[in-house]
């Protein structure tokens, strides 16, 4: 067995061994009595008895080694600031809005809910909520009134942070008329509401409800607010899934297992060393944020960059000047930023010194082969797959440095992480199976440390959605296909409700979108299941050219569509082959960089699409419409 089989293996059969060696990795304030209790199957309890604290972990931990050092480096290209936080900022910035919630009755156990751009305050009130023993739940910035409204309700906060507005591709965001008429739409309102003026939209103040940030600060700047040490099981933040519908599912963590999983993760997956910098590219408002912008580099002595802005704003090469100018060691994004930076200057990678950096770490949807191929070839680094979700709060899959450096293969997040018991099962039956087959990704329980514990308020509902799916077995499914090759390699093959269904040949979409993004002249593409009469589903590919302007559209696409479905033929079979590409100039995103896949097929089909308040730009859906 190789050095990750071994380890992987041990975190299996002796879990209470290997978390209680992980555990000595952050600061106690009383020891634990039991590693695990896993009683009332498949609730788990880890380090059960043991008192910590997340935000004493990320700040004051590092104080005696790490004051004068970076923390916390914010760059806005939306505002063109950049202010560096040292770990002794940070501290100060931290208590002083702990103390300001405590002002507003914030106590152990309440609620706060952030509704922030990407801004330092918002990591000052995450880290302030932790430190009081308070839950935070962070909703994406700009999100809708009527969903903000849900997740007011079944928060039930005592206070609400945010902003005025937020900025993306210099185009503002208010954020101020969305909270106000969330909480019109609310049950349960908040008894307060601290905003931060960027001065960037004008607002109304309520009376009696909102206060003004920047004078609370200044109340409140230099207080020093008591670190509230919580037992390992109790909640740290809750944070709601994208896409559901009906009452909210709010992903309840823990304190003092995720402490820990984020603090190994650090060293094996990501192969971080305290003093170092780490940047990661997604938003606070996703688990990714929450995960690798806030808590697990400040947890392990790393400086972590806030980055608010575009890929390619002010260029394509912004991402490669921050790696620079603050030596970024391990950098953390997602494909679909990379593959917009596919159709930017092929230049812009050589420009800057990436000598600091190490590795690029990519997750949040499936690798394709082409965008991991082009650019590891552009910066001449190890590029690696991790495949995870909000539910796990850190990979599931994943090759890890830390622990033995093994090859890669593109297209492939690797290996099992330790602490997994994950295997593929035939959906309908429950078996395992072997290598090279079909099936459901799924997890033994107990779930590993920094896992979701429950479904805040709700423990049937995690019963329910997550164990029961599978026949006969009580198993976590990630609802998502995958496989394993004869050497060992994992490959996630996209969600289990993309497969379509053609004239009784099941088909994965994210597997003919591989194919289709293998044709040199793509950029990227969705490929979405569309109910046909005659053959149930028929697949339909939008795809967005590198170079459009060398494709005529009355010779030159028509062409081009019949080659990529040659390829499609060659790499699939025939029965694979897209009923129709679709040539588009933009594929309708998120704010977040993800597809809007089910829009897109309810656009298709002539649905409504139903809520698109997060989408990038709508008229990417309008193109959409106009072939259909």
């Amino acid at each position: 067995m190789t050095t990750l089989e071994k380890t992987h293996a041990l975190s299996i059969q002796n879990r209470e061994e290997f978390w209680g060696q992980q555990a000595h990795r952050i600061h106690w304030e009383s020891p634990h009595d039991k590693v695990l209790e896993f009683d009332h199957p498949p609730f788990a309890k880890w380090f059960v008895g043991g008192r910590t604290n997340l935000c004493y972990n990320a700040v004051d931990r590092w104080l005696k080694t790490q004051a004068d050092q970076a923390a916390l480096i914010w760059v806005s290209t939306e505002v063109n600031k950049e202010i560096v936080f040292t770990r002794s900022d940070l501290f100060r910035e931290v208590n002083a809005f702990a103390a300001m919630l405590k002002a507003q009755g914030v106590s152990e156990g309440d609620r706060v809910l952030i509704y922030m751009p990407m801004i330092p305050s918002a990591v000052f009130a995450m880290l302030a909520c932790a430190r009081i023993g308070a839950i935070h739940s962070v909703v994406f910035g700009g999100f809708a009134s009527v969903n903000l409204a849900q997740r007011i309700d079944d928060a039930q906060p005592t206070v609400i942070v945010s902003a005025d507005a937020g900025s993306r591709a210099g185009k503002v965001t208010p954020y101020k008329p969305l909270l106000d008429k969330a909480i019109s739409l609310c049950n349960s309102p908040p008894k307060a509401v601290i905003i931060e003026d960027r001065g960037l939209h004008e607002m109304n103040w309520v009376d009696g409800r909102d206060q003004d940030y920047a004078s609370l600060r200044e109340q409140y700047l230099g207080q020093t607010v008591d670190v509230t040490w919580l037992e390992s099981s109790q909640p740290s933040y809750i944070l709601y899934t994208s896409g559901t519908t009906g009452r909210p599912k709010g992903v309840q963590r823990d304190t003092g297992g995720y402490a820990v999983a984020l603090a190994t993760s650090m060293e094996y997956i990501y192969d971080g060393h305290p003093g170092e910098t780490f940047l990661c590219t997604s938003d606070i408002g996703w688990v990714v944020g929450h995960s690798y912008i806030v808590y697990g580099p400040l947890i392990a002595g790393m400086a972590t960059i806030l980055y608010e802005g575009t890929p390619v704003r002010p260029d394509g090469g912004i991402l490669w000047r921050l790696v620079q100018d603050y030596k970024v060691s391990v950098m953390f994004s997602a494909p679909t930023a990379i593959r917009v930076l596919k159709k930017q200057d092929p230049e812009l990678l050589g420009k800057y010194d990436l000598s600091s950096l190490r590795a690029l770490y990519m997750a949040g949807e499936p690798l394709d082969e082409p965008t991991a191929t082009w650019i590891s070839q552009g910066l001449g680094k190890p590029v690696i797959d991790n495949y995870w979700q909000t539910e796990t709060g850190w990979p599931i899959l994943a090759a890890q440095p830390g622990i033995e450096k093994r090859p890669t293969r593109f297209g492939s997040p690797s290996f099992p992480v330790y602490g997994y018991d994950v295997k593929i099962l035939d959906e309908q039956t429950g078996q395992e199976l072997g290598a090279g087959q079909k099936g459901v990704v799924a997890i033994f329980p107990p779930l590993p440390p920094g896992a979701m514990s429950t479904v805040w308020g709700d423990d049937e509902r995690f019963v329910q959605t997550y164990f029961t799916s599978i026949p006969g077995r009580q198993v976590y499914s990630t609802f998502d296909w995958g496989l394993v090759d004869q050497d060992g390699y994992w490959f996630i093959l996209g969600r289990t409700d993309d497969v379509i269904n053609v004239a009784g040949h099941r088909l994965g979409t994210r597997e003919i979108e591989e194919s289709v993004n293998s044709h040199p002249a793509i950029a990227e593409s969705a490929v979405v299941g569309v109910s046909d009469a005659l053959k149930g589903q028929v697949a339909v590919a939008f795809v967005v050219l590198k170079q459009p302007e060398r494709f005529d559209v009355v010779t030159g696409q028509p062409a081009l569509a019949k080659e990529i479905m040659r390829v499609v033929d060659d790499q699939l079979g025939a029965v694979a082959r897209p009923a129709a590409i679709q040539f588009v100039t933009a594929l309708p995103k998120t704010r977040s960089g993800k597809v809007l896949r089910r829009a897109i097929v309810a656009v298709c089909e002539g649905r409504d699409p139903g809520d698109l308040t997060t989408i990038e730009d709508p008229a990417t859906l309008e193109q959409i419409q106009k072939h259909t």
